[in-house]
């Protein structure tokens, strides 16, 4: 067996979720190398939803330019029962939000990451599986077979299993996978139809027996181009693939793309002559498969030095566009902690918080989803406001991670630690004749230090600076942002920027004299009014080694 080099990270699986890892990993100058057993990408639009959460991340890495250009807009959902039009969803976010929804076939995104990835040199071992491994306290040790079937030893100091929902990771570690499956199995179709519908709405149709089931069933996304959807509908019995040599043989997980007879264009035809909300004709199938679907949650997040993500930890229903889109915030939140660990900057309690903040969004996820398959979102009884904000990922939060501190009162204030940290815009400088907005000086950064006022409370903008700097190694950058009338602090020399229109102020709600220090990904590690050194050690003290 050829023993290859060590690496830092070993990623098992080149969907959007590996990709994401791998890229954040390298971003923060992480060495890894990223795996898949399958030649090439696949061509099958299977997870289609980009929610704007997952936008705000692709920002912060400096690739959502691409994304949105390959992407079309997703601005509701039409629904229909019996024939009869039963309304609409409009997908509209408060305006501070800078992303809206957007569709986009899973190998775009996938290509989108890849090539972004291979900006840092790093590319996808192709054709190259993962046969087991074993850890001990300094690593991982892994037998993978490459593409010319040779096998290699891959020595590294992590292992991230993001290889799906038969995931070898989790089996290997031990994780248990509980839950269930749906008996339904659906059609999936990649198709053009010439109907009037309003573009950049999705089509939910159903037909309700007389005992109040439903029995028949048409869901359709748009994705970009003229009249292209990627529809989905029950399967009919003689192209039913429920058999033992689909890929739930050998380990009782029922989910995903299944063998079999692919539907074909006619197929797909008679259920859009029953549930169409009106008469049209599919043509141009490009793909086309059998799909089924379960729902289950691992039991802990990762072992040791071996972590899962991604449908290796959490599968459920495509409702809502949620499972990628989960996935890859998983693996954005892994990866800053890795980079830190491996840089012996991490504070003990660092990377167990990727359990104790992910599993809980997996397991809120799992069951929604699992409520709206069975009801659908319109049964939902959130006030539609939050029912689109959580759709969209924005209500996801780490107030109960051992990372953050409690405030020390509950003043009304409209941020906590471990909140996302929102966008505004209106920022002026000095230099600049134009307004930024706040995720532009986030973007690219890491760690950030925001401190707001002209004449802070507590200790000075500089003095946190200095702490900020030295409690993080280095890591942590720091921003002033001053009210529109506050004046620049050029003596002291640190970047800073006006609320000229007073968004900041709005969002964050800040006193006279306040700090927010905020993470890789995006969220509050602290809230801090007044802004003290010593209340800044004890935040940052949760994160960093001391």
């Amino acid at each position: 067996m050829a023993r290859s080099g060590s690496t830092d990270v070993l990623v098992v699986g080149a969907g959007p979720v590996g990709l994401m890892l791998a890229a954040e990993l390298r971003r923060a100058g992480v060495s890894c190398r990223i795996v898949d057993r399958l030649p090439a990408r696949l061509p099958y639009a299977k997870a289609v939803g980009v929610q704007p959460r997952t936008l705000e991340l692709f920002d912060r890495m400096g690739l959502v330019r691409d994304v949105l250009d390959a992407a079309v807009p997703m601005r509701g959902q039409l629904t229909y029962e019996n024939g009869v039009a039963l309304g609409r969803i409009d997908l509209v976010l408060p305006p501070e939000v800078p992303y809206g929804f957007a569709a986009l076939p899973q190998y775009e995104t996938e290509r989108v990451l890849e090539e972004h990835l291979g900006r840092y040199g790093t590319g996808i071992e192709r054709s190259t599986e993962l046969l087991a491994f074993a850890q001990d306290p300094a690593g991982v040790t892994s037998r993978v077979r490459t593409a010319s079937g040779a096998e290699e030893e891959v020595r590294s100091r992590f292992l991230v299993g993001c290889d799906g929902a038969h995931s070898l990771v989790r089996k290997v570690l031990g994780l248990t996978f509980e839950g269930g499956a749906f008996p339904e199995e659906y059609m999936l179709a990649d198709v053009e139809v010439g109907w009037g519908l309003e573009p950049g709405y999705g089509v939910r149709s159903m037909h309700r027996a007389e005992d109040g089931t439903v029995d028949d069933l048409l869901v359709c996304i748009p994705l970009p181009g003229k009249g292209r959807y990627r529809m989905s509908m029950l399967v009919p019995p003689e192209l039913s693939a429920a058999r033992e040599s689909g890929p739930s043989a050998g380990d009782g997980v029922a989910h995903g793309l299944e063998g079999g007879t692919a539907p074909a264009l006619s197929d797909i035809q008679k259920v859009l002559d029953r549930l169409a909300p009106e008469p049209v004709t599919a043509s141009a199938l490009r793909w086309s498969s059998v799909f089924r679907i379960s729902h289950r949650l691992v039991d802990r997040y990762g072992e040791g030095r071996v972590f899962v993500a991604g449908d290796a930890a959490h599968i459920h229903p495509p409702t809502g566009a949620q499972g990628m889109n989960t996935g890859v915030q998983d693996a954005c939140n892994l990866a800053w902690k890795l980079a830190l660990a491996l840089g012996d900057a991490a504070h003990p309690r660092l990377l167990p918080s990727y359990d104790a903040e992910r599993r809980p969004v997996g397991e809120e996820v799992v069951g929604r989803t699992v409520r709206h398959a069975a009801e659908g979102i319109q049964a939902d009884r959130s006030a539609p406001e939050t029912l689109v904000l959580r759709q969209a990922q924005l209500l996801v939060d780490y107030r109960e991670s051992p990372l953050v501190t409690p405030p020390a009162r509950n003043d009304g204030a409209p941020l906590r630690p471990g909140d996302r940290a929102p966008d505004c815009g209106g920022l002026t400088g000095d230099i600049a004749a134009y307004p930024v907005r706040l995720f532009d000086l986030l973007r690219g950064r890491e760690h950030v230090l925001l401190v707001y006022g002209d004449h802070p409370a507590g200790d000075s903008a500089a003095d946190l600076a200095a702490a900020a700097r030295e409690l993080s190694g280095g890591r942590m950058v720091t921003y002033r942002v001053l009210p529109a009338d506050g004046t620049s602090p050029y003596r002291t020399g640190e970047p800073h920027h006006r609320d000229s229109r007073g968004e900041f102020a709005r969002q964050y709600g800040p006193e006279e004299g306040a700090a927010f220090a905020v993470r890789p990904d995006g969220y509050l590690t602290a809230c801090l009014q007044p802004p003290t050194v010593g209340a800044l050690k004890e935040a940052l003290g949760r994160v960093f080694a001391p």
